[in-house]
């Protein structure tokens, strides 16, 4: 049998009685990172008067997730199998979902218990009044991908939730705020720990704001969608315009959040091909 257990994302008041007992009763753990559930177990034992016996953990993260699953068989699920990530859920922006797949191409009895989630507890305490959103996960760090997937972020008609870490923080509410200042964010930093703070308001002013406090810690950001009475403008409606190549550039240029002069001397590129 195989269990993905969910780890507390911060308060360990927050792991459920169905999770502790799916590892009191573990008799393998695969970890995305074997110190810290060997860790987190420790913080369970004093805080619970518990006990774990497991004592077999194997690592299972992105980087060798293929390997451990080509040596793995039907029969080494005989016995209780757990996989716990380093917090929160298991295959939300984590490693866990070629686990489960293996189970089902294998006829391996499995579950998952339910348990924290930043995004989803993020998109309850934004206060936004929407049923429906797009979670992103990690935005890719830098290059022509990143600005895609930001520009498919602002030109959204649903919320989209994602996460960022502390040094692409700033960064990355300087992108918003150049593409629409007055959209409108929330963010929340260290979901359910002792400096759980949120903030809301237009992307300009959040920007500022954080300009000036300290910014460690994990956080999650959710952009309102992108409302228009019409169509939204994508940028390939934009090159297809049959207009000036310096309107162009500017249109381009807001839209993607880059300069203008770079902008404009890649159409003229373009055109000289």
């Amino acid at each position: 049998m195989l269990i993905l257990v969910p780890t507390p994302i911060g308060n360990l008041d927050d792991i459920s009685s169905r999770s502790l007992k799916a590892l009191l009763e573990a008799q393998l753990i695969f970890c995305e990172d074997t110190r810290v559930t060997k860790r987190l177990l420790h913080l369970l034992e004093e805080k619970n008067n518990l006990k774990f016996s497991c004592c077999e953990f194997k690592s299972f993260h992105s980087h060798n997730e293929k390997d451990v699953l080509s040596k793995l068989s039907f029969d080494d699920f005989d016995k209780n199998v757990v996989y716990v990530c380093d917090a929160g859920m298991p295959c939300v922006s984590d490693p866990g979902s070629s686990l489960i797949q293996f189970a089902i191409e294998n006829d391996i009895p499995y579950d998952v218990i339910p348990g924290a989630n930043a995004a989803l507890t993020a998109f309850a305490m934004s206060g936004f009044n929407n049923t429906q959103f797009t979670f992103f996960g990690f935005l890719d760090h830098k290059g022509k991908s990143r600005i895609s997937q930001l520009n498919t972020v602002m030109q959204s008609f649903t919320l989209t939730i994602f996460y960022e870490s502390p040094h692409r923080l700033l960064k990355t509410l300087e992108e918003i705020s150049n593409i629409d200042p007055n959209r409108i964010i929330f963010l929340v930093k260290e979901i359910s720990k002792k400096f759980q703070k949120t903030y809301k308001d237009k992307a300009v002013n959040v920007f500022n704001t954080l300009k000036n406090e300290n910014i460690r810690g994990e956080w999650v950001i959710i952009v309102q969608s992108y409302e228009t009475l019409g169509f939204p403008i994508s940028i390939d409606d934009v090159n297809s315009l049959d207009i000036a190549p310096k309107i162009k550039a500017k249109l381009l240029a807001k839209m993607q959040g880059l300069k203008t002069k770079d902008v404009y001397q890649d159409i003229l590129d373009k055109l000289k091909l």
